[in-house]
């Protein structure tokens, strides 16, 4: 079996876990990426739905740049999880069970960090243990803090014993009014880490490098997975923050390489999060998300990010190759966009 490194990982996220996000963050540092909370339900019955899944994680696979991605499922029923992930453990290195989802369609279906009360737990024990009985590839956990959290660690040996591989721990308990409530209870990390056998991964209170650093060294932790600071920042684990407009036309770049994988929704999303990263308070981005959400392709995107972006922030405009001359007075020949072009000036509202 292959062995997979936990150091750095890119989270599962809604609708933003896309395969050319997921390529950007492995460009960047990311040493495994998970893909977005997937149905299985769905995966079973609409075949459209698989075919996307399907296509999304199988388009990078010739190049290798996507190596490796982790698929997350969800559900609260041992068999159609392990039908679903039969379905796609070949195109993957490993198959997680969400169980910190928070939010309402969690609740209302009884998945995510809804079954970890203990009268769940044999329910949950029996899901883990028929993914890993069923798939060829290893088994993983996500999960928030139980209630008392001192339970966590108590069922995360349960789901050990079950099968699973690694732990990865949300130092959270859930609520589905609000994703945070105060700061990631890092000691539970900690005592995770020191009570079970396999890895345990640290998820939580990560906004900037520095952070990765003095997790790591509180926890104990195997690797650390990082969310929505990616989101406005995939370079975090390379300790460099990128130019909006730079890492905006990589991204790009990459959803023009591989086609009609990451929706047009999910591709404003992505360059709103790279730009509002360092010019959220700007008096000029309101308009720049007007804008942005008025895009109806990836070329009109290109124009914003290229052009209106750099002249609202007081630079020359990046042309494309091979453009004629308009009415932005773009020439044939014009500067080119360089990948590895940083940040130099950096203006840094972190979230808050």
């Amino acid at each position: 079996m292959e062995r997979i490194n936990l150091r750095y990982i890119a989270a599962p996220m809604v609708g933003q876990s896309d395969l050319p996000f997921r390529v950007l963050c492995h460009r960047h540092g990311a040493t495994l990426a998970y893909t977005q909370m997937l149905m299985p339900d769905k995966l079973l019955n609409e075949q459209e739905y698989l075919e996307q899944h399907l296509k999304d994680l199988t388009a990078a696979t010739a190049s290798g740049l996507e190596h490796p991605v982790v698929v997350q499922l969800c559900g609260n029923d041992p068999d159609s999880i392990a039908q679903a992930g039969r379905r796609l453990q070949n195109h993957c290195q490993a198959i997680d069970l969400n169980l910190g989802c928070p939010q309402e369609h969690a609740r209302d279906g009884h998945f995510g960090a809804y079954l970890l009360g203990q009268r769940d737990w044999p329910l949950v024990e029996n899901i883990v243990s028929s993914m890993s009985e069923s798939f060829i590839i290893p088994v993983s956990v996500k999960l928030r803090l139980c209630q008392p959290s001192t339970k966590t660690l108590e069922l995360s040996q349960r789901l050990e014993s079950c099968g699973a591989s690694w732990v990865t721990l949300h130092a959270r308990t859930v609520s589905a009014r609000r994703r945070r409530q105060g700061a990631a209870d890092l000691n539970e990390v900690k005592r995770l880490k020191e009570g079970l056998s396999v890895p345990v991964i640290s998820n939580g209170n990560v906004r900037n490098h520095a952070d990765l650093l003095d997790n790591l060294a509180l926890t104990g932790a195997d690797g650390l997975m990082v969310g929505e600071t990616m989101l406005g920042n995939p370079c975090i684990f390379t300790d460099v923050v990128p130019d909006p407009v730079g890492i905006s036309l990589e991204y790009l770049s990459l959803c023009n390489k591989y086609p009609e994988i990451a929706p047009l929704k999910t591709i404003q999303t992505h360059i709103r999060h790279f730009v509002e990263f360092q010019y959220g308070r700007r008096p000029w981005f309101s308009k720049f998300r007007a804008v942005l959400s008025a895009t109806k392709s990836i070329e009109e995107i290109e124009h914003l990010v290229r052009i209106k972006i750099e002249r609202w922030r007081g630079r020359n405009p990046r042309y494309s190759p091979n453009v004629r001359e308009g009415e932005d007075g773009a020439t044939d020949g014009g500067p080119v966009y360089n990948s590895d072009c940083l940040v130099e000036d950096i203006d840094l509202p972190l979230f808050e």
